[in-house]
């Protein structure tokens, strides 16, 4: 290791504890909850946020939060707002205005038309002691930052304490809300978080009696991949890695993969094809309920390491099967 990379790799450490403590010394306090009631408890308008500069930035990437978590927003620019844009706020919304020094002057011009028309504001400052916080019903203070900057001149450590404590406001109103996975999906059918939240059932391609076969315990382990191998024959698909066993009222008793065959043929031979198939399955399986989603799979195959999942309804009967090559098709795993 070189002495300069020695010496910036201590710099990066200082400037990650400077934003790190900018953080830990935040105090909530109950002007956060009065903040949190406020939003959540909307008539039916947006949360609108709004900020100047580095703060501006960090009020975007806040708006994006609320949104993708159950509460309508969008980001106002206060210049923009000055010149037409104003009209875009409405009276039963609620306006989140950022400004670290509380002092800004487009923003405090735009608190004091926010007032006029009597719409709800929250302040998100360093401190109380400021023209923002005075002219907001709400404020939430960050404290006094020490910028991890060394010239304790850009905004760093306190734009983090900003978009931290907007995190916070954003995830508590989301509860106040019960904001659910489900609700989380219908914001983010695409990428790889909607795919996570797709369930399982949709993701998987082999469903019981569809394009697999179920099997009976009571089968040899040649008439179990005859059926298996007839009725791939018959859907024209191929057939799964695995069979999925049922007992005689068809709930699930067992799974036999290929792997199992193959160990199996090596350690007994060819008379493994006239034994019971429940000899060489594996009872009690690691299963998903039919209600789960593909990052459930997903922590299965982590987890255990296994290639097939069997996927049952509440009373334990197979709805089919998820294997590792549909999770590598959705790009939520490596295949």
């Amino acid at each position: 290791m070189t002495t300069s990379q020695a010496t910036y790799e201590a710099f990066a450490r200082q400037v990650l504890e400077a934003e790190a403590r900018a953080i830990q010394r935040i105090t909530p306090g109950n002007e956060f909850d009065r903040a949190v009631a406020l939003i959540a408890n909307l008539p039916g308008g947006a949360l609108v946020v709004s900020g100047l500069g580095k703060s501006g930035l960090i009020g975007q990437k806040l708006a994006a939060t609320f949104a993708s978590t159950g509460t309508p927003s969008h980001f106002l620019h206060p210049v923009e707002a000055m010149h037409g844009d104003l009209g875009k706020v409405r009276r039963d919304d609620a306006v989140l205005l950022l400004s670290y020094s509380g002092n800004t002057d487009e923003l405090v011009t735009l608190a004091e038309l926010l007032r006029q028309d009597k719409v709800p504001r929250i302040a998100l400052v360093s401190r109380p002691q400021c023209d923002l916080a005075r002219l907001c019903d709400v404020s939430l203070c960050i404290g006094d930052v020490t910028e991890a900057c060394p010239l304790n001149l850009a905004p760093t450590a306190s734009t983090t304490a900003m978009l931290a404590l907007g995190d916070a406001l954003a995830l508590a109103v989301a509860h106040q809300r019960n904001f659910s996975a489900d609700d989380f999906h219908k914001r983010h059918p695409a990428g790889g978080l909607g795919r996570q939240l797709m369930p399982v059932t949709q993701a998987m391609r082999f469903k019981a009696n569809v394009n697999m076969a179920l099997t009976p315990s009571t089968l040899t382990v040649a008439q179990a991949y005859g059926e298996a191998q007839k009725h791939a024959d018959k859907t024209g698909l191929r057939r799964p890695g695995a069979l999925l066993i049922v007992d005689d009222v068809g709930k699930l008793a067992g799974i036999v993969t290929d792997g199992d065959l193959r160990t199996a043929l090596i350690e007994q031979g060819p008379t493994v094809w006239t034994g019971p198939v429940s000899a060489i399955m594996t009872a009690n399986p690691t299963t998903l309920r039919d209600d789960a989603m593909v990052r459930d799979a997903v922590r299965v195959v982590r987890e255990h390491r296994f290639d097939e999942i069997p996927i049952v309804d509440v009373e334990g009967k197979p709805v089919g099967l998820i294997d590792v090559q549909d999770l590598a098709a959705l790009k939520v795993i490596e295949g």
